[in-house]
């Protein structure tokens, strides 16, 4: 077994093949960003060390960088997880060069599937069948449209190197290509740093199946079955099970040797997933299968794998990289159950999921038989816009498919995240979503059903303010009790309670009354409260609600059993964050002398919705623009998000130049209608 290795990685992997590692009794080296100086994976590995800035072109994808560590701490073998520089072959080969073990495949597997063109012109030749398009090197935009109106639309832009859902986008008319096919360009270049493409065929009801594969160095490959992967939003994976529903022997027997001959053509080594796209619109059929690509490296949904398999991923790497044989044959495997993962982000569903960013105010995960949480932060941590949004994999393993899912669902409905907003309700919805318990299901479920799972803005809960309010002015009663007063008497401070200001609903006169302004998710409320015969009745005209949350404002218990109802309050700075069935909203006292003049309301502001860097800006001042027109691009957290007009207008103002890092809220553009 190796000695020691160095995770070139962060985040939640990190976290997991730490673990593995220390199981196995090797040193644990981490490399950290500036931004990660505090991550969890950085306390938990033995040594850790400062490798550059946070963005990570700048430090997780500075290969001089981290040999440079690795050498210095003497590390046997650098694993690369996933993401970053797991499938860059200059990588490996930078390893060997250096005489330190990759845990991975060797460089030559990685470069021969490393691009999307090639590895199907390769896979051809092993009689795998591929998605008809186009494939080849010519780039000509021009050209690239007419294949498309060859092939047929809809079409897929695909980036021909990496995965991850970076560089893709579906185009549905020809009128869309020139846009799409810039913006694939673009964001491949900035995640791959290679902007060619590949056009091909959109396969209707399509689901997305892979096979997990795995080699050792003496020519033995197996097969680890199947994932499904179909639910999916943007081309990104959100719920991943195992094995696929609806899989038959034939076509799992088919799939798993076609994936196993793609990794003997390429002299694989190490885990690896072969992704297959397959026509479900008349169920699975051996012979409606298609390969998309390979992905060199441990997959983010291995853990659905491991929990029907009884394996470990990673230890197997580590024994593989270290020339060990695999310990069985493909007939000593079977499927153990069923499991489901979801990976729960930071990102709001209500805003087309639009990623989050902020202070971990509080983390809670369940625990049971067959569930299983992995995260890379814990209560504390800040997620950041430089990097992925994930917080954590949560996964459930039954014996049927029923009770994985019923597990998911109730591990989902008591996981506990306060701060940035996350998809946790939406992703309880899935899996409680009868289609898809029922296995109707194909890469466009979640876009066919957004109103249905919650994905679409909501109404704010009226009871939920309520109650925070009524924390609020506990929160008052509190600092006034503990308030001191002067004793004249005896010339002492006395800890003692006011008459006049006592919580209660006396009142000289007509009933007691109290005026607020609260902000709700920083929109400035009014707020009434009324006491009358012990009973204190709050209204909220914003919101339509008029209602008793507090009956009877001296019972304590009375109080603080109306505030559990709507889930848990936790206090954050000057504001609580109550969390109600997954969703969080967000309550303060309203400080008029609080003013944030970047951030205000100007009308016609188009603004940064997420903290991220500004790449495009395709209007001028004094141009006049359309609804729904393009204006300015943001990239935050790996993906690009596109800023339209609201109206149409007259551009006034540039308020940001291309390339600036640009906070949430920041006026980017400055519109003025047409008739000004």
């Amino acid at each position: 077994m190796l000695e020691s290795v160095l995770i070139a990685n962060r985040g939640e992997i990190a976290c997991r093949i730490i673990r593995t590692a220390k199981r196995l009794g090797m040193r644990t080296i981490a490399v950290y960003s500036e931004a990660d100086a505090n991550a969890l994976f950085v306390q938990m590995a033995d040594e850790a060390y400062l490798i550059g800035p946070a963005p990570a072109r700048e430090s997780y994808l500075q290969i001089e960088k981290i040999i440079q560590v690795a050498k210095h701490a003497k590390a046997a073998s650098i694993h690369p997880g996933y993401g970053f520089l797991s499938e860059r072959a200059e990588f490996a080969e930078a390893c060997a060069a250096n005489g330190i073990v990759f845990v991975g495949p060797p460089a030559s597997a990685i470069k021969a599937m490393g691009l999307k063109d090639a590895a199907k012109a390769l896979v051809q030749q092993a009689n795998v069948p591929v998605v008809p398009g186009y494939h080849g090197s010519k780039q000509d935009p021009d050209f690239l449209r007419q294949k498309a109106y060859e092939i047929g639309y809809p079409v897929l832009i695909k980036a021909v190197a990496g995965g991850g859902g970076k560089g893709m986008r579906r185009v549905e008319k020809a009128a869309d290509f020139d846009a799409a096919l810039e913006s694939a360009q673009r964001e491949a270049q900035n995640a791959f740093g290679d902007p060619r493409v590949l056009v091909e065929k959109y396969i209707l009801s399509p689901r997305h199946i892979e096979i997990q594969v795995f080699a050792d160095t003496h020519g033995n490959v197996v097969h680890l079955f199947e994932r499904d992967c179909s639910l999916q939003r943007r081309h990104q994976k959100v719920i991943e099970e195992a094995p696929a529903p609806g899989m038959t022997p034939e076509m799992r027997q088919a799939m798993g040797q076609a994936a196993v001959e793609a990794a003997r053509a390429v002299g694989y080594v190490g885990a690896g997933t072969v992704e297959f796209i397959a026509d479900g619109r008349e169920g699975l059929r051996a012979d409606r299968f298609y390969f998309m690509e390979m992905n060199t490296r441990l997959q983010v949904e291995h853990p659905v794998t491991e929990a029907i398999t009884g394996l470990d991923l990673v230890e197997l790497q580590f024994r593989a990289a270290s020339g060990e044989k695999l310990p069985f044959t493909q007939d000593d495997l079977t499927i153990n159950g069923h499991a489901v993962e979801a990976r729960l982000y930071a990102e709001d569903p209500e805003k087309e999921f639009l990623p989050s960013t902020g202070k971990l105010w509080a983390l809670e995960f369940p625990e049971g038989e067959g569930i299983r949480v992995d995260t890379g932060v814990e209560t504390g941590a800040e997620v950041t816009p430089y990097y992925d949004p994930m917080i954590a994999k949560v996964i459930a393993h039954g014996e049927t498919r029923e009770e994985a899912l019923s597990k998911l669902a109730d591990a989902l409905g008591e996981t506990i995240v306060a701060g940035p907003k996350t998809n946790v309700a939406f992703l309880k919805k899935l899996c409680e979503a009868e289609a898809f318990k029922a296995g109707k299901f194909d890469t466009g479920f979640i876009d066919r059903n957004l109103d249905a799972l919650g994905a679409v803005p909501q109404a704010i809960d009226a009871e939920v303010v309520a109650a925070g309010i009524v924390d609020l002015l506990d929160q008052q009663e509190t600092a006034v009790r503990a308030g001191p007063m002067r004793n004249a008497r005896r010339g002492a401070v006395k800890w003692t309670l006011d008459p006049w200001t006592a919580f209660d609903s006396f009142q000289l006169g007509a009933e007691r009354r109290l005026g607020l302004k609260v902000l709700v998710d920083g929109e400035v409320m009014n707020a009434a409260l009324n006491w009358q015969k012990g009973q204190m009745t709050i209204a909220i005209p914003a919101l339509d609600y008029v209602g008793h949350p507090a009956m009877g404002w001296n019972d304590e218990k009375q109080r603080r059993s109306c505030k559990n109802e709507v889930g848990q309050i936790i206090p954050a700075d000057r504001e609580l964050l109550l969390i109600h069935e997954g969703r969080q909203t967000r309550v303060a006292l309203h400080d008029p002398f609080d003013v944030d003049l970047e951030h205000m309301d100007e009308g016609g502001s188009v603004k940064a919705p997420m903290h991220g860097k500004l790449v495009a800006v395709f209007v001028q001042p004094g141009d006049k623009v359309e609804k729904g027109q393009r204006l300015a691009i943001v990239e935050a957290m790996k993906m690009e998000h596109v800023l339209v007009a609201p109206s149409d207008g007259e551009v006034a103002e540039i308020a940001a130049e291309p390339g600036a890092q640009v906070a949430e809220g920041a006026r980017l553009i400055v519109l003025k209608a047409e008739e000004e």
